[in-house]
């Protein structure tokens, strides 16, 4: 593997489309299409989950073992992945703990059905604006941690990979964080605040997580990629749950998941076929 750099154009990309998604319901008429927005984050979702099971996990793997001397006993490689495992889980637990703790991703969720004709009605959050939406940071930071550690360990294309599915979600994400704030905010400067705070998390880690692991251990890397993908796992479900479990809206939900997961597999096989995915380390 060629020595990492810092991605640079992902950062100022990542930066742009989410003030861009965030910012444009609060300075424009545009509050978005809620069947469109929802099919959009099913893409997403579908996207961000083909990511996770295709290219964050298997690098962390091969990263977590490929460093490894044969002869290891049998004991002690259980061990190896019980701890790659665990690194998984503990992206998955976090997400759900904040969720639990009222500051998760659901806000999310629910902002791009607000006012549905399915009955929804709007939550009256028990915990502060801020406070939830400095939840939504912490997700965007685990975005940032996953394209810092694949940028710190992996080959540009893999890293291209991350970012790819990272930069799809982050357009919807960001302009259901907008709505929500333009209906939970009374001054426009407190929404604007808001988007900024959600919007540069993911830079600032990507730029604080690269520079962490640069030259780190291999396993280190390897189990922030691997908690990472954890965290893609949790999004891209709980992105998507709720409206499959709507007999209204499964089916639609359903199929425009399995669009991003087949549009991901597709952008894989394409890069690989043309050589741009390097599988040694």
């Amino acid at each position: 593997m060629s020595e990492a750099t810092l991605p640079i154009e992902l950062i100022a990309l990542t930066l742009i489309l989410a003030l861009i998604g965030g910012l444009s319901p609060i300075f424009s008429n545009i509050r978005g299409n809620k069947d469109s927005l929802r099919r959009i984050t099913g893409l997403a979702a579908g996207i961000l989950l083909a990511s996770a099971v295709l290219v964050v996990i298997p690098e962390g793997f091969e990263l977590a073992t490929g460093g490894h001397e044969e002869g290891h006993g049998a004991e002690e490689e259980g061990l190896e992945n019980l701890i790659i495992g665990a690194a998984v889980l503990a992206g998955f637990v976090l997400m759900l703990v904040l969720e639990g703790s009222g500051i998760g991703h659901a806000v999310h969720e629910e902002h791009h059905d607000h006012e549905s004709e399915h009955g929804h009605q709007h939550v009256h959050h028990t915990v502060a604006p801020l406070l939830l939406v400095l939840g939504l940071s912490l997700h965007s930071a685990a975005d940032g941690l996953a394209i810092g550690s694949a940028a710190a360990g992996s080959s540009e294309a893999v890293t291209t990979a991350v970012a790819l599915a990272v930069l799809v979600h982050k357009v919807p994400a960001a302009f259901s964080l907008g709505v929500f704030s333009m209906h939970e905010r009374e001054d426009r400067n407190d929404s604007i605040r808001d988007v900024v705070l959600f919007s540069i998390a993911t830079p600032l880690m990507i730029v604080v997580s690269f520079y962490a692991l640069e030259g780190l251990d291999e396993h280190l890397i390897a189990l922030a990629m691997l908690f990472s993908g954890g965290t893609f796992l949790y999004v891209a479900a709980v992105d998507t749950l709720p409206d499959i479990h709507n007999p209204e809206t499964g089916r639609e939900a359903m199929m425009s998941v399995l669009m991003g997961v087949v549009l991901m597999i597709v952008i894989l096989f394409g890069a690989d076929a043309a050589g741009l995915i390097d599988h040694g380390h």
